[in-house]
């Protein structure tokens, strides 16, 4: 990923180099509402989105803290 910060509609890949918590099986799409703005650990972001499920639909909510460079915008 590059240094911009994700914006609300981008769709993310979420996976293991985000943070262990997505490796493997447990990586996910994730439709982006916001990006939280308070300072954290360097590198690291609070995202608040939605989980889509195969066909593209928001099947939950979730805020989720990852590593900025482990995200992967996903073309649009």
């Amino acid at each position: 990923m590059t240094n911009a910060l994700p914006q609300a509609g981008d769709v993310l890949y979420v996976g293991g180099a985000a943070s262990v918590q997505f490796a493997g099986s447990r990586a996910l799409l994730f439709r982006v509402i916001r990006v939280d703005p308070r300072i954290t650990y360097d590198g690291w972001l609070w995202i608040d989105g939605y989980v889509l499920g195969p066909s593209g639909d928001a099947t939950e909510r979730r805020v989720i803290f990852v590593r900025r460079d482990g995200l992967r915008i996903l073309p649009r």
